[in-house]
């Protein structure tokens, strides 16, 4: 989807405030807000929510910066160091965002003696409510577009896609709770589904380089293999092993003191 929309909202003197920027905010708001009410909500101390949420948006942000840049303008390093910290302009890679997040989010947990995997399900709020909200911003600044077809809509609307992929995500987070499911289902489940979905449908209907096998339907815009789609089956194939050697009453942290969710009804998702 291509609009004729400008990517600034609104300017304060010589800075000037992108709304990707804004949507990204909006969604570490949302995601800390929820880890803060969920914590208080069976006795996690405050202080530790909060420096929790700051370690995980700093890595989360350093993590998907970096691998955008080294994926699509290394020479950036060398050329224009400032457009690597950039990040309100856009420019961010899930994967990286999601690896750097969780890697000190969880050394965290575990420095503090506070099961990880309790604190990442809760996150599955901020991650799928943030992927709805990213992509609208993907809008404003052209990016993230779909393929042409031969049909009358012409482009894909690849960032809603990806948008209605966040919201399907977002609904299946609250169903499941209701249901209840043990620790770490949620959030190594919304891994794998989240990767599914996407390099199933996101990603086919994304201009988006092919690599090695390399399949192009011009009338339908649809396209294969992407980058992403190659390595789905990794990413799909770690969420599982990470929740089967790690969720429900398969992790200890390391302190008596740890904090768990209630695993006592262990039914998963059909």
């Amino acid at each position: 989807m291509v609009l004729d929309l400008s990517p600034i909202a609104f300017k304060l003197g010589p800075i000037s405030v992108h709304w990707y920027g804004i949507f990204m905010a909006i969604s570490f708001l949302v995601g800390s807000y929820y880890l803060l009410k969920m914590g208080n909500k069976i006795g996690l101390d405050e202080d530790f929510i909060l420096n929790l949420a700051m370690i995980v948006i700093i890595s989360g942000i350093a993590g998907a910066r970096l691998v955008f840049v080294l994926s699509n303008f290394p020479e950036w390093f060398i050329t224009e160091p400032l457009n690597v910290i950039k990040v309100w302009e856009g420019g961010l890679a899930w994967h990286g965002g999601l690896l750097g997040g969780l890697l000190a989010g969880w050394m965290y947990c575990k420095k503090s003696g506070v099961n990880p995997n309790t604190i990442a399900d809760w996150t599955v709020v901020g991650l799928s409510f943030g992927y709805v909200i990213v992509r609208i911003g993907n809008i404003f600044n052209q990016e993230v577009l779909g393929r042409m077809t031969q049909f009358s809509f012409g482009r894909w609307p690849a960032q809603l896609i990806g948008s209605s992929i966040g919201v399907i995500l977002l609904f299946r987070f609250f169903y499941l709770q209701r249901k209840g499911v043990p620790t770490g289902y949620q959030f190594w489940s919304f891994i794998w589904y989240h990767q599914l979905l996407r390099a199933l449908v996101e990603e086919t209907v994304r201009e988006n380089p092919l690599f090695v096998i390399k399949y192009v339907n011009p009338q339908w815009g649809l396209g294969l293999v992407t980058l992403t789609q190659w390595f789905t089956p990794l990413v799909m194939g770690i969420a599982y092993y990470m929740y089967r050697t790690t969720g429900g009453d398969n992790i200890k942290s390391a302190e008596p003191s740890s904090i768990d969710i209630d695993d006592t009804d262990e039914t998963d998702e059909s």
